[in-house]
């Protein structure tokens, strides 16, 4: 067994590709007053792009958000999902997968009449939340 004394951090990096150090980041304390007055003038840019953006004359970036649809109806919404979460719908999806899948399933007028009702919750449920988020109707 030989005895070699290795930097492994090093061994693999190369001088070219060796990560630039970045300065120690800038800290900015503002009274309570001033921080709303800038987040008012930010209009939803992240406050560190912003004042970058203004203090040194440059075009600010638009900002991608995920969603910025209100929702149209809160109590509509509250009430889907306090509906979704007494349900036990997909633990009971999940055991009627199962069944299928293992040919356990016995189709009578009952159980078609019950799938028939738990179809038309399901279809309430997501003209409710449609709804209340105020989105079209429209699609499946």
């Amino acid at each position: 067994m030989t005895n070699s004394r290795h930097n492994f951090n090093e061994i693999g990096e190369s001088p070219a590709k060796a990560p630039k150090k970045r300065e120690a980041p800038f800290s900015l304390r503002l009274t309570f007053e001033e921080r709303a007055q800038l987040e008012e003038a930010a209009n939803g840019v992240p406050l560190g792009a912003y004042i970058k953006a203004v203090l040194f004359s440059q075009d600010l970036q638009k900002v991608r958000r995920r969603n910025t649809n209100p929702v149209a109806d809160h109590e509509v919404l509250g009430r889907v999902l306090a509906a979704l979460g007494q349900s036990h719908l997909s633990s009971n999806l999940n055991q009627l997968a199962r069944a299928v899948n293992t040919g356990t399933l016995p189709v009578h007028p009952e159980i078609e009449s019950e799938l028939r009702e738990a179809c038309a919750d399901i279809a309430a449920m997501r003209a409710a939340l449609i709804e209340a988020l105020g989105l079209n109707g429209g699609g499946a």
